[in-house]
């Protein structure tokens, strides 16, 4: 009975219960670490004990060698961070202000080529949908390519054959005839008093020294280095444009991987939607281009002109060009009207005044309404940039690129300013 009182005290308590096999070495409350220090140097559970065969050291390495937490590797720990003096600050600003200065340089060397890389993604472009339709006809890719370019390559020559022979005719009757214009002058009463009046003669033989004669022929070389510089520039563009033609899917694609991939589709959409308008906007000025060529052909066999091929060619080229090149066309046309006779020349006038009208209000928004549709301020304002930037190549690109710039404003950046 002297033992119940401690028997009814221990109530309070919780009833002991036997201990575990794992219990044995377990320590006393007070000796283990609390749990928020177990997760800081890498142990489990509440026990303080760490577990070496499971996880990994924060402190050092892991068992394969690869750095850890505290960016410790097999090859040791790093440092510390170096300070950040003005001296360093200094140097790392003059580094990267050297490396945009050599990056200007060499974009500034190579403008030649990378004009030329412009204009064949341009054709590149502007081509793809006829190899896209080549193919959905059955042709393999390399065939539809092969067609299009060999295509591309009668045009030219058939240009290069339209123009060529006139110049050499031209140039040929020319200097068969200088001799009796030479002689007409030194008949002429008024030429002969100009000519002792100013003392011409004797500037002409003072001119004709060893200098003049170096220039001339530097003239000369001149103008050889341009004719063959303008030949392999076409050529360039042409391989360029054939490549990008043979691989235009992919590099599409790689140019899309280079997207975030949250950003992906809809840089996909909207970068699919501006090849669609460059390419529609190219056939659409092509067939302007090549009907303005028909038309001056059939105009210039009913009046009489020399060499309707060519003068066609020349209208259909500067067509091309987007604001000024129709009048261009017809100035040189009309040119060689008055050349050939009065009334020819009133003629040719008076045909590409109604025939810029008809084109301007009829044929070319009949023809870009459903390829690309463009603001007339911002198409004359981007042909003049683009004329001022990249002279003729500018002025040819000048509608895509306002086109594309108008996508981009209407389907990014004004829905971005409307959800601020």
């Amino acid at each position: 009975m002297a033992d119940d009182g401690p028997m009814a005290s221990s109530g309070d308590r919780e009833p002991d219960r036997a201990p575990a096999p794992g219990d044995r070495n377990r320590k006393p409350e007070h000796a283990t670490a609390p749990e928020h220090a177990d997760r800081t140097t890498g142990t489990t559970g509440t026990t303080g004990t760490r577990d070496t065969t499971s996880t990994r050291d924060t402190t050092g390495t892991a068992d394969d060698g690869e750095p850890t937490g505290n960016g410790s590797s097999r090859f040791g720990t790093p440092g510390r961070p170096l300070k950040r003096s003005s001296f360093l600050v200094g140097f790392t600003g003059a580094a990267g202000v050297l490396l945009a200065y050599a990056l200007y340089l060499g974009v500034r060397n190579a403008a030649g080529i990378l004009v030329l890389v412009v204009i064949a993604l341009f054709l590149a472009v502007g081509l793809h949908p006829a190899v896209v339709r080549l193919r959905s006809w059955g042709l393999p890719h390399g065939l539809a390519v092969a067609v299009v370019a060999l295509t591309v390559v009668l045009l030219l020559c058939g240009g290069l054959f339209a123009l060529v022979p006139p110049i050499v005719t031209q140039s040929g009757q020319f200097i068969e005839q200088l001799p009796s214009y030479l002689e007409a002058l030194r008949r002429n009463e008024t030429v002969n008093d100009l000519v002792e009046r100013y003392d011409l003669m004797e500037r002409v033989q003072s001119a004709a020294n060893a200098d003049t004669v170096g220039q001339a022929l530097g003239g000369v070389l001149g103008g050889a280095q341009l004719i063959f510089g303008t030949v392999f520039r076409g050529l360039t563009v042409l391989v360029l444009t054939i490549y990008f033609l043979a691989y235009f899917d992919r590099l599409r694609d790689l140019g899309y991987s280079l997207v975030p991939r949250s950003r992906r589709e809809r840089v996909r959409l909207i970068g699919d939607e501006i090849l669609t308008k460059v390419g529609a906007y190219m056939v659409g000025a092509l067939s302007i281009a090549v009907l303005a060529g028909v038309s001056t052909f059939v105009f210039a066999l009913i009046v009489g002109l020399p060499y309707p091929f060519a003068l066609a060619v020349v209208v259909a080229v500067t067509d091309l060009i987007p604001q000024i090149g129709a009048t261009l066309g017809a100035v040189i046309v009309s040119l060689v009207g008055f050349a050939t006779d009065l009334p020819v020349g009133i003629a040719c006038a008076v045909f590409f005044l109604i025939y810029q009208q008809v084109e301007n209000y009829l044929i070319y928004p009949k023809i870009m309404r459903r390829s690309v549709s463009v603001n007339e301020v911002a198409a004359l304002v981007g042909a003049l940039l683009g004329v001022s930037l990249l002279g003729v190549v500018g002025a040819l690109i000048a509608i895509p690129a306002v086109a594309a710039l108008q996508l981009i404003l209407r389907e990014v950046v004004l829905p971005r300013q409307e959800s601020r």
